[in-house]
């Protein structure tokens, strides 16, 4: 299979980017799509040109490090799946295939098609954690959960912070990542006790970040590769509501 790839390049945060066509010949229809890009990466260094940054790191789709937009779709063409989860048999033979870093105004173009998420990273530092005591562990039984309440917390907690969500979101919001992160907490008692204080925290700093606000679209639930739901956020605004009310 061949085809025509028009991948944003850009030297760093402070350089003007621009698209860079390339051609691939001769690529396996059961090549991943990174794979593809390290095919184009080893032609790119054979012939003394600089090669594609990008971000990746399990190619299992487990963390989500590989954030493109390809062809207008966060991760690419299928649902919930990571961009390593794409193969080149879903794509026709002679495609042009447009790639591109994830849009938002909080992740910055480190160089190329990697982004600076670190902002994710300062939301959970804020309050997606759990103030305990850190020496025994208590048995698993100690504390009895609805098995209801615990799979909602898992399925929250399955979020892997890839930041498609916000990518997607056309007003770059961040709601799906923290709504999750404040849900998976919600749900179980040991998340209860500093419940109030993590809605307020998180949600101030989504803000601080330069966020942007969610109004129901559902594109951010649509894009996930693990398929979060947007209930999720309808959680987060009654745990922010409440807290704000205590106040």
């Amino acid at each position: 299979m061949n085809f025509t790839l028009k991948i944003w390049r850009q030297k760093d945060a402070h350089s003007k980017g621009e698209f860079k066509e390339y051609q691939v010949k001769d690529i396996s229809s059961d090549t991943s799509f990174l794979e593809m890009l390290d095919i184009l990466n080893n032609d790119l260094v054979h012939k003394g040109e600089e090669p594609v940054a990008f971000d990746h790191d399990c190619r299992e789709g487990i963390c989500g490090m590989c954030s493109l937009h390809i062809n207008g779709h966060a991760h690419g063409p299928s649902q919930a799946v990571t961009t390593c989860q794409i193969y080149m048999r879903q794509f026709k033979d002679g495609q042009t295939i447009v790639v591109e870093p994830w849009r938002s105004a909080a992740f910055p173009v480190i160089k190329d098609l990697v982004v600076n998420r670190g902002a994710y990273d300062q939301i959970l530092q804020a309050g997606g954690f759990i103030s305990v005591r850190t020496n025994s562990v208590p048995d698993g039984n100690a504390i009895p959960i609805a098995k209801a309440d615990a799979d909602e917390s898992m399925d929250a907690a399955a979020c892997v912070g890839c930041g498609a969500c916000a990518a997607t979101c056309k007003n770059g919001s961040a709601m799906l990542f923290v709504a999750a992160r404040v849900s998976s907490l919600a749900k179980l008692p040991q998340g209860r006790v500093e419940g109030a204080r993590r809605a307020k925290a998180m949600v101030a700093k989504m803000d601080e970040l330069g966020f942007g606000n969610c109004t129901n679209t559902g594109a951010c639930q649509a894009e996930c590769p693990k398929s979060i739901s947007i209930a999720h956020i309808a959680r987060l605004n009654r745990e922010f509501l409440c807290a704000k009310l205590e106040d």
